[in-house]
């Protein structure tokens, strides 16, 4: 095991950017930044001994300041979507950016924690990343400290645990934003990926503007049911209102009997290079997205993202849980941190 640390530019503050490059035995190799937290690169051996790299992202590092549909990044302090841009703990409302209808996505996209320079800690097999917030910044309370961990075992897995502390009652519901396209970034759409899910229930989304409605429903009878195998691409397109409202998938699934402990969730496979990748946390949901709406004219190698180039497994919260009295609770503070973690093995 080993971290190798390697300069790769400055950041629009002045500070240095640098590659974090995580590798085990088996010839598995992360590369993750300190601008964003963001992962650049995750290179796995496929059936051929052949290293694929299988996360969309960037060989300059200049794309990564602007990075609007979050290609890699950690999202903070809150992921996904809050209706009205608005909420409220123990009666003080807070106020967020307007930025997706009339709604809050991903925080902020100028100025959320994917757009900020962390602070790092080498191990090793793993880098500590960290990064201060006070209280008031981005519409949120509290003087907070974040900690993402992220560890490369001689298993193949990649994990992120976070970590935070606030000294007020604050929300906090953070993801990676990772796309994953197990063929190999650049090989094209990532619908022939064959995936099942551990999951029995999703939430519906009130219209085009991706809001939960309120209710946890069963995914027997509807495309959104993957708990048979099938390709990604399988029902994409069926005549379904709830896919045609955002395009395709771009749903939370409530993970079955999420009571905190590590639960699999979700394993994909690549028929191209026989690639599985098989995901747990300890989280009570995941956003599947079918990068219905990804495009960036200069990814890696050269290479042109397309819809459905590739596919987002976030962790999270549910959306707009905050807004939610039958949702997960995502309110901390000095009586509860904010501790969980995510795993991504390869296989």
């Amino acid at each position: 095991m080993a971290v190798k640390r390697e300069f790769w530019g400055e950041a629009p503050s002045g500070a240095p950017i640098y590659v974090y490059h995580l590798t085990n035995q088996s010839g598995v190799e992360v590369c993750v930044l300190n601008y964003g937290c963001t992962i650049r690169n995750i290179f796995v051996p496929d059936k051929n001994g052949e290293k694929v790299d299988v996360v969309l992202g960037y060989d300059d590092y200049k794309e990564y300041f602007g990075n609007d549909c979050f290609l890699g990044a950690t999202v903070g302090p809150t992921a996904n979507r809050i209706a009205n841009a608005k909420y409220s703990i123990d009666g003080k409302e807070f106020i967020l950016p307007i930025n997706d209808g009339p709604n809050n996505l991903h925080t902020d996209m100028n100025n959320g924690f994917h757009k900020r320079v962390w602070d790092a800690e080498e191990g090793e097999n793993f880098v500590t990343f960290t990064l201060k917030a006070d209280d008031g910044d981005l519409g949120f309370s509290g003087n907070r400290e974040f900690k993402l961990t992220y560890t490369l075992t001689d298993d193949n897995a990649l994990e992120l645990h976070y970590h935070a502390t606030s000294d007020a009652k604050t929300l906090i519901n953070m993801t990676n934003h990772a796309y994953f396209n197990l063929a190999g970034q650049g090989s094209g759409s990532c619908l022939d990926h064959v995936m099942k899910m551990y999951t029995s229930h999703y939430t519906p989304v009130i219209d085009s503007a991706a809001i939960p409605t309120g209710e946890i429903a069963s995914v027997e009878g509807t495309p959104f049911d993957f708990r048979v195998a099938k390709t990604i691409g399988k029902d994409i397109n069926a005549d379904n209102e709830q896919l045609k409202f955002v395009g395709g998938y771009d749903h939370n699934y409530a993970i079955d009997g999420a009571d905190g402990s590590m639960k699999v969730f979700c394993e994909v496979t690549a028929p191209a290079t026989g690639i599985t990748m098989k995901c747990s946390t300890d989280l009570p949901g995941f956003q599947l997205y079918a990068g219905n709406f990804l495009k960036h004219p200069n990814g890696k190698g050269g290479k042109a993202y397309v819809p459905r180039d590739g596919f987002c497994l976030e962790t999270q919260f549910y959306p707009n849980s905050i807004n939610e009295a039958g949702f997960p609770d995502c309110v901390f503070g000095p009586d509860r941190e904010y501790d969980t973690k995510t795993v991504y093995q390869f296989v």
